[in-house]
């Protein structure tokens, strides 16, 4: 674990934000934010960082589907209405490309939303962001 001194903040909140969605540790950007595919780790392994106050639950599933849905919708109407598809063979297009649209956002969403909970301080997280100290005052 490196000391406290030693350890990179983040400079924004997108940049926190990138690297939580890169799997990484939104903090330090060095260890892995995640144990499993969508488990985060207990605490960083680089900075330490204390990681069981996150509490995404289902948020990143929602944007997720919220995401899929509009990238979805003018892909669907194309392929009625352009390619004049079977209602099958659009079905085994649409489906497939959604499944993994989907699989494929809901860990880096998952990293976004624990590196915003970290960013604001929220669900028991202390604040450290450069600019904690002027949100703080009075």
């Amino acid at each position: 674990m490196r000391a406290a001194h030693e350890i990179a903040l983040p400079a924004t909140f997108p940049e926190a934000a990138l690297r939580a969605g890169r799997g990484r540790c939104p903090r330090c950007g060095e260890a892995h934010l995640f144990r499993k595919w969508l488990k985060p780790n207990e605490s960083c392994a680089s900075c330490g960082v204390d990681l069981t106050h996150q509490r995404a639950d289902d948020f990143p599933a929602y944007i997720a589907m919220i995401v899929t849905g509009h990238l979805m919708a003018p892909i669907v109407i194309a392929l009625s209405k352009d390619f004049a598809l079977e209602p099958l063979a659009i079905f085994l297009i649409v489906i497939p490309l959604a499944l993994v649209m989907m699989l494929g956002m809901l860990q880096p969403v998952k990293g976004a939303v624990i590196a915003a909970q970290w960013w604001f301080g929220l669900h028991g997280f202390v604040r450290e962001s450069p600019l904690a100290s002027e949100g703080d005052a009075p």
